[in-house]
């Protein structure tokens, strides 16, 4: 029995983490194929990993699909990691489906997407749907997922989450202060989709500076994938003063240093299968002020939470970590409301 792992369009963000992960992992269980997207960069892989890669196009896609269809063997076992089943049916003896996208499943507002993504999108769902009786198992990574999976397509997952975490690390030093915090800063791991709610969180720094609270926002956006966000933070940064580092994608060493120096990770995101980051931070000892979302409380228990539609909830919570909450509002007495009707 061989082990095919099929990721023509898995390449950054926590699907290349995880997809990285368990390539490592079965250099103990005998290798396997895998199927990868041409941008994927790998680190070393085992001796006994075939990689056949794929351009990420249409043609690319296809032709990944074909060579899978071809190559899978009746006892072979196929791990779908790109969110949709096979295109054809095939020999294999067990076809599994991992999903982790969760604008396949939920009815999730695409307009902020250009129409290109939104069409892609639109044929993914169709994908989905028409070719699900392909799969024999559909694993997911948190219960609100799985949720997801049954309402959309009325049939069970398994919650099986997984991550490759390090262990070898050091908790950070408690803040003896709002000030340390402020300092060491607030980090916010994630590419720059538009559920991932940066521009939001900006927003809410932006309210902070309104009020004199600068805190340092460390943030892991790659700039080239995201020029036009990339380019409104850097702008909003200098009209206002606020303390933003942009570090870019990162390695995994440089990731566990950001971890280590921050003072929390806040985590703005409407919608997520997991939320890698969430897990990483809970490993690294670091606070975490989060969305109010099922999808966080599946996992963490964060410090502090919040509305992420709302920036002026954001900064509230972040006040609230850094010990430097609004004073309640003032409410007058009725002679008091009626002084100032006179104008006393």
């Amino acid at each position: 029995m061989s082990l095919i792992i099929h990721a023509p369009n898995v390449h950054r963000g926590g699907g290349r983490t995880l997809l990285l992960s368990l390539l490592q992992a079965t250099a103990r269980s005998g290798g396997c194929l895998v199927l990868a997207d041409d941008r994927l960069a790998t680190l070393p892989l085992p001796e006994n990993t075939e990689v056949i890669r794929f351009p990420p196009s249409v043609a690319g896609r296809l032709a990944a699909e074909r060579f899978l269809r071809a190559r899978a063997q009746p006892a072979d076992v196929v791990l779908c990691m790109g969110n949709l089943p096979p295109l054809f049916q095939l020999r294999a003896r067990r076809t599994v489906l991992f999903i982790q996208n969760r604008y396949l499943l939920d009815a999730v507002d695409t307009s902020a997407f250009d129409a290109i993504v939104r069409l892609r999108i639109a044929i993914e769902r169709l994908w989905l749907r028409r070719t699900i009786s392909r799969v024999q198992q559909i694993l997911v990574q948190s219960p609100s997922m799985a949720d997801a999976v049954h309402r959309c397509l009325d049939i069970r997952s398994e919650v099986a989450p997984f991550a490759l975490l390090d262990s070898g690390h050091t908790a950070p030093v408690t803040k003896d202060s709002p000030g340390d915090a402020g300092t060491a800063g607030f980090l916010y791991v994630a590419s720059g989709e538009p559920h991932k709610n940066h521009r939001r969180l900006v927003e809410a720094w932006l309210l902070l500076a309104e009020a004199g609270i600068r805190p340092l926002l460390r943030l892991t956006l790659n700039t080239a994938h995201h020029p036009e966000l990339a380019a409104w933070i850097t702008a909003s940064s200098e009209h206002s003063g606020l303390r933003i580092e942009n570090s870019g994608e990162v390695s995994p060493e440089q990731l566990a240093r950001l971890y280590k120096e921050s003072a929390a990770l806040i985590y703005p995101s409407l919608t997520e299968s997991l939320g890698l980051p969430l897990l990483e931070a809970r490993a690294h000892g670091l606070p975490i002020i989060a969305s109010e979302r099922d999808f966080v409380r599946d996992i963490v228990t964060p410090r502090e939470t919040f509305d992420p539609e709302s920036a002026q909830s954001i900064a509230r919570a972040v006040r609230r970590f850094l010990g430097a909450d609004e004073a309640g509002l003032q409410i007058r007495t009725p002679a008091e409301f009626l002084d100032l009707v006179r104008g006393g």
